[in-house]
């Protein structure tokens, strides 16, 4: 039993096919073999669930906005316009960004909340992230997170 996610990516990899549209086949392609790859890996073969595929999409679109920045800096805009262009079409699968604002917003509500604990240090930091993660998974950058929830520690 494949996810909605999967079956909606194996759908659209039919359609770009059939309208031959090169990028977008072999960008689909390599997110499902991405997916295909991550069901295999360990002991056991499983199905991945919606949550853990979206895990997946947001890691490839991740290789590509760090691929984009290389090509720039090594002056290489026709690579990097690729890698954008594939990033867009992962994009599309993916849950809406949160805005910086939005995270901030998030990240000061979980330090309010452990804050009465009397945590401090790279323990407040754990706690706090482990409340954050949760409710940004999939929809704003690991780093981004961190450096917010450092930053609303600090002050």
């Amino acid at each position: 039993m494949s996810t909605d996610l999967k079956a909606q990516l194996k759908a659209d990899l039919t359609t770009s096919i059939k309208a031959r549209d090169e990028l977008k086949s072999a960008t689909l392609r390599m997110v499902l073999t991405a997916i295909t790859n991550e069901e295999v890996s360990g002991k056991e073969s499983k199905v991945l669930t919606e949550e853990e595929v979206l895990t997946v999409l947001a890691r490839e679109g991740k290789k590509r906005r760090e691929s984009v920045v290389a090509y720039t800096d090594a002056n290489r805009p026709e690579l990097a316009a690729r890698e954008n262009a594939e990033l867009e079409i992962i994009s599309a699968y993916l849950p809406d960004q949160l805005s910086e604002a939005e995270v901030e917003a998030i990240v000061a509500a979980a330090v309010d909340q452990i804050s009465g604990n009397g945590v401090t240090g790279g323990a407040a930091i754990g706690a706090v992230m482990k409340i954050v993660q949760p409710q940004v998974k999939g929809r704003a950058d690991g780093g981004l997170v961190a450096s917010l929830v450092k930053k609303a520690l600090n002050s």
